[in-house]
């Protein structure tokens, strides 16, 4: 690649005037035009697609993209399987970091700080929530183990479908052991909007006591240079 591609950023940016008081309200409110626009406009087809970084026993990082399935001021969470390469990384350091990015909107939310496991109430009520077919995927992968060609996860499916028959309950299909979810309890949470001239806005809220994202007193914020 020789010529770079140049695209001058056209954002309203985000000033310390506009940012809301808490991490959590100034998110709340991104998400929610996020959602609005995907559902106004098809610039912005999957508004919760979460990039999720863990760091693996000798230290090389990894990053994936999930779906972000829970949203309050005690941070964001997904769902996954606890064996994965995610879940058995997120065991060994404890450390998660994640971010949602708009590139439409020309903004990002950076999420840094530890994982803590969603509780099982918690992942059985959304696991009974999804559609019959996604609760079999769930029992046939056995995320991030090699499988035999797309054949072997095919047959692991149809075996147990046949195991678990679609009768339109949301507990037709148990919530399988390996399964579960993360939190971020976080420690810095980042609002990146893109400006033009490369000079963005990069808010950045820092934990200096105890407390929610909705907590003023718990949060620091300054500025870091784009």
């Amino acid at each position: 690649m020789t010529d770079a591609r140049r695209v001058d950023y056209t954002g309203e940016g985000l000033s310390e005037a506009q940012v809301a008081a808490t991490p959590w309200q100034q998110a709340r409110l991104w998400v929610s035009e996020a959602l609005a626009r995907a559902d106004a406009q098809d610039d912005v087809p999957e508004p919760l697609a979460l990039s999720v970084a863990t760091v693996d026993g000798d230290g090389m990082p990894n990053v994936r993209t999930v779906l972000m399935r829970f949203f309050d001021d005690r941070g964001p969470g997904f769902v996954t399987g606890t064996q994965s390469s995610k879940g058995v990384e997120i065991a060994a350091t404890g450390g998660l970091a994640a971010s949602l990015t708009w590139p439409a909107m020309f903004r990002a939310i950076r999420f840094r700080g530890r994982a803590e496991e969603l509780g099982r109430e918690e992942v059985t009520a959304y696991f009974g929530s999804r559609p019959w077919a996604s609760r079999i995927s769930a029992w046939a992968s056995r995320q991030s183990q090699p499988v035999e060609g797309r054949t072997g996860l095919e047959a692991a499916y149809s075996r147990y479908a046949a195991q678990f028959p679609d009768r339109g309950n949301p507990h037709d299909v148990p919530v399988p052991d390996f399964w579960g979810g993360y939190r971020v309890v976080c420690e810095e949470v980042e609002f990146w909007a893109g400006r033009r001239n490369r000079l963005h806005d990069r808010l950045v809220f820092t934990r200096i006591g105890s407390g929610s994202l909705d907590g003023a007193g718990a949060w620091r914020l300054w500025r870091r240079q784009p």
